[in-house]
């Protein structure tokens, strides 16, 4: 794999001649340098070659000028960039390892990102995208296929939640995946890194990040309720300090979206049209701190708590504890996901990877455990 530093002669001319520079862990899909530029550290950051590579440096580059807007600061300040390598360069940010309650912070330092984009970043980034009529579908195949009976209601339920998610206002900011390893705990708060999958859309449908066990993450994570609650506060607080507006209702229905979504069980690389709930029954594998059927029984569990009371997802509700229980009694060996406290993703020092419990966005490769 080439590991030449990409730093120009455009670079040079506006950051001066870089030294000193070492290779950085990261994702399959970047290259992370670390370097020593006049007056100050940097890191350097390359969008590999290949499929979509295009669209992912759009989205990161436009996501941190958006972000950008924040005061204090929610993102690394952007130094340079070089378009026609696919390179972004940022400012080196220092990280300390997070408090056991790190999962506070995070809230509120989501909510003043997702607060950033305004109308106009309208035509920089894409529109979230819900789970789809084939999600829904897949996940009542599930049910069947468990032989959990569906109640009646439960397929028009179905149907109207996709159609809530797929017109759920709102023009926040979304990172794409604010995982634990997305987040630098700097001494002067929390800032947020990697905006390959940015797009504008509900900024609750990654509040409900912290319910559902961080879906899109190589860490999974489950929170006491007393501490969700924190979490939630926290977020709705600073989101009414930065907007002058509540965070509307919804929580529960952007939960049971990720519920439906079977490529939040499996790597980004993995994502690829695999009917992967329809995996469930006849095989299990791990990524990252959970496995699959780990994390669906997570996620139902949830959504079960959640629809409790409210009547649009009611007979999901049932479903989803029918379909908890099931999955529970027929493999009794699965254990509850790993808890927040004293989880969470890697810490990094502008890029560098240590263990705290996981490591978030590695790309590593599922691996099948039990039939």
């Amino acid at each position: 794999m080439e590991s030449r530093l990409p730093f120009g002669d455009a670079l040079r001319a506006a950051l001066g001649p870089p030294r000193r520079s070492r290779r950085l862990a990261s994702s399959p899909r970047s290259r992370v340098w670390h370097v020593e530029l006049p007056g100050t550290a940097a890191v350097v950051k390359q969008l590999v070659d290949g499929p979509g590579a295009v669209e992912r440096y759009a989205r990161e580059v436009a996501a941190l000028r958006i972000a950008g807007r924040a005061a204090p600061p929610v993102v690394p300040a952007v130094l340079a960039t070089d378009p026609a390598e696919r390179v972004v360069v940022l400012e080196h940010l220092g990280h300390r390892r997070p408090a056991p309650d790190w999962i506070v912070g995070h809230a509120g330092a989501l909510a003043r990102l997702h607060a950033t984009a305004r109308p106009g970043d309208a035509g920089d980034l894409p529109r979230w995208q819900g789970p789809t009529a084939a999600d829904a579908g897949s996940f009542l195949r599930l049910a069947e296929s468990l032989e959990v009976p569906v109640p009646d209601g439960v397929p028009g339920e179905l149907d109207d939640l996709v159609a809530r998610l797929g017109r759920a206002p709102g023009d926040a900011l979304l990172h794409g995946d604010p995982c634990p390893g997305n987040d630098l705990h700097t001494d002067a708060g929390i800032r947020f890194i990697d905006f390959e999958q940015a797009s504008l859309g509900s900024g609750l449908m990654e509040l409900a990040y912290f319910r559902i066990g961080f879906p899109t993450c190589w860490c999974v994570t489950s929170a006491s309720e007393p501490l969700l609650e924190r979490a939630e506060r926290a977020y709705r607080e600073q989101w009414y300090a930065s907007t002058g507006s509540h965070v509307p209702d919804g929580l529960a229905d952007a939960c049971a979206g990720w519920l439906l979504r079977g490529d939040a069980l499996v790597q980004r690389a993995g994502r690829d049209g695999t009917d992967h709930l329809a995996r469930i029954p006849h095989e299990d594998w791990t990524w990252g701190t959970a496995t699959a059927r780990q994390r669906l029984v997570h996620r139902l569990g949830a959504v079960g708590r959640m629809a409790a009371g409210y009547a649009p997802l009611a007979g999901l509700g049932l479903l989803s504890g029918a379909v908890r229980r099931r999955m529970l009694a027929r493999w009794p060996s699965l254990r509850p996901v790993p808890a927040a406290s004293g989880s969470g993703g890697v810490y990094r020092s502008g890029g560098v990877r240590g263990r705290r419990g996981c490591r978030c966005g590695a790309g590593d490769a599922g691996v099948r455990v039990r039939r």
